[in-house]
């Protein structure tokens, strides 16, 4: 059996459409795709959507993530909000 597309052939019938296998990369013609660089390369893109985040801030955002854990656990057991099983 065979995945071939058919069309109508006018006569009530169909008949089967030729496949025709396409070679996507020959679509890729932009320069940002890389086919003017050599040896298969991708140009430098840059990405506006993404700002990453410096590295003191990200450690400071999780130092300050686990201090305010951390006293929100002590704050709770030491006021009896939450007790250790007994």
């Amino acid at each position: 059996m065979s995945l071939q597309l058919h069309r109508p052939d006018g006569k009530g019938g169909l008949e089967p459409r030729p496949v025709v296998e396409q070679d996507y990369r020959r679509q890729l013609k932009s320069g940002r795709w890389g086919v003017a660089l050599g040896k298969g390369r991708l140009p430098m893109l840059a990405n506006p959507e993404m700002n990453p985040t410096s590295v003191t801030r990200s450690i400071a955002f999780w130092a300050f993530l686990a201090a305010a854990t951390f006293g929100l656990l002590v704050v709770g057991y030491g006021t009896g909000f939450w007790s250790l099983a007994r």
